[in-house]
């Protein structure tokens, strides 16, 4: 199955869509914490509409409370 560009978005509409700086974003990229894809024409990072939205859906899952020992 091919993957359409319009499945992608660079690092400014990702950032937007997450809420967070590019920078923060680049950096997140680099540590393998979100996945992210270079054009091979231009060397863009590009990332993919549904990692933004399975990252989103991750981190606004409530966390249980750890009780003090």
């Amino acid at each position: 199955m091919k993957t359409k560009l319009s499945e992608y978005v660079k690092v400014a509409e990702a950032a937007e869509i997450l809420g967070v700086s590019q920078g923060t974003l680049r950096n997140w990229a680099e540590a393998g914490k979100m996945p992210m894809h270079k054009n091979p024409a231009n060397g863009y990072r590009l990332f993919k509409r549904a990692d933004l939205e399975h990252f989103l859906s991750e981190i606004s899952k409530p966390v249980m409370p750890t009780r003090p020992k």
